[in-house]
């Protein structure tokens, strides 16, 4: 499965620009909080597949709902992206399953995320991104699954900036 984000990491610049304009921000300003975001968005995101939750007998949140935190996430770490004026390679993904749990995607998610924190490069977020992707792979999301969704969560950013949210 190949990705090309150049067309949402547009799409991103111009909702970013949106935010900053509307709340006094930029990207120098925001790093710290836009990672804290991803990392909150990864964690409604598990919380939501109930993947860890070993005590409990409750099913999986929709596939709509997961969907839409992942869109929420992917909107964090596309911004992220920006934030540290990287060039996202297109990303290519094995069709081959591995031995991963999807507890084990997750924590691989926060693994490579806080490894970026602690020594940003463009490798370090491309790996926490290729994570984000395998997760995604594993839920059983397909690349125009998670576009859809991503343009979905979009249109309702513009909206909650648009209202003042």
């Amino acid at each position: 499965m190949e990705f090309d984000f150049e067309t949402l990491l547009l799409k991103q610049k111009e909702l970013d620009a949106n935010i900053h304009q509307n709340h006094g921000v930029n990207y120098e300003t925001t790093k710290s909080r836009r990672l804290l975001a991803y990392l909150v968005e990864l964690g409604e995101l598990a919380n939501a597949t109930k993947t860890f939750k070993f005590w409990s007998l409750k099913p999986s949140e929709s596939r709509e709902r997961l969907l839409d935190e992942y869109a929420d996430g992917l909107h964090f770490i596309l911004s992220l992206v920006l934030a540290y004026d990287y060039e996202l390679p297109i990303f290519s993904l094995s069709d081959e399953g591995d031995d991963d749990t999807l507890t084990d995607k997750f924590t691989h998610c926060y693994q490579s995320i806080v490894k970026f924190s602690e020594t940003p490069s463009s490798s370090q977020l491309f790996q926490a991104f290729s994570d984000f992707l395998a997760l995604g792979q594993a839920l059983s999301f397909t690349s125009q699954d998670i576009f859809n969704a991503y343009e979905n969560k979009l249109m309702i950013n513009y909206q909650r900036q648009n209202s003042k949210y």
